[in-house]
């Protein structure tokens, strides 16, 4: 784990998607608390299902990905691949519960770690750059919801057609 230079973290931060919501203010008070810059290396998990949540990252370098690991024959299914700007494990950042899915490297890949003790703080001291992060996860949450319901959509289609539809 490294200490991360502010200026390129500020960087990071507007080039990521969350960077247009909280603009370049609020990235500067963000990355001022980012505590550590984490390295993996290839099939190195970042936090596995069930884990306590206390802090966020972003994917600064390197590709990870969301998966399920079958605890019965170690397999491990990949879900969805994050890249550089991706936000990770803000949703149980949030409302404080265990991890629901395992992050997993894809190669060497490294993240900025931002931990509960140093976040919780800006709700007082920063009162809208929470609202505007909020505000990112809430629109990522909704673009994630509608793009699931166009996909059932296209499956419910192909089954109704008999496998003639779309795919």
């Amino acid at each position: 784990m490294n200490i991360p230079n502010e200026t390129n973290v500020v960087r990071l931060i507007l080039d990521a998607p969350i960077g247009r919501y909280i603009g370049e203010d609020g990235a500067k008070v963000l990355a001022q608390q980012a505590a550590t810059e984490i390295s993996l290396t290839d099939g190195d998990f970042l936090y596995r299902a069930g884990d306590v949540a206390n802090s966020f990252y972003i994917v600064t370098s390197g590709r990870l990905a969301f998966c399920r690991e079958n605890k019965s024959t170690g397999k491990v299914s990949l879900l969805h691949t994050l890249n550089q700007g991706d936000l990770i494990g803000e949703l149980s950042f949030i409302d404080g519960e265990p991890r629901t899915i395992s992050v997993q490297a894809l190669g060497e890949a490294s993240v900025l770690c931002f931990n509960r003790e140093d976040i919780d703080p800006l709700i007082t001291t920063h009162p809208k750059l929470v609202f505007d992060f909020m505000r990112a996860v809430v629109k990522r949450v909704h673009h994630t919801v509608a793009a699931i319901g166009q996909q059932q959509a296209e499956l419910a289609d192909y089954i109704a057609t008999g496998g003639k539809g779309r795919y």
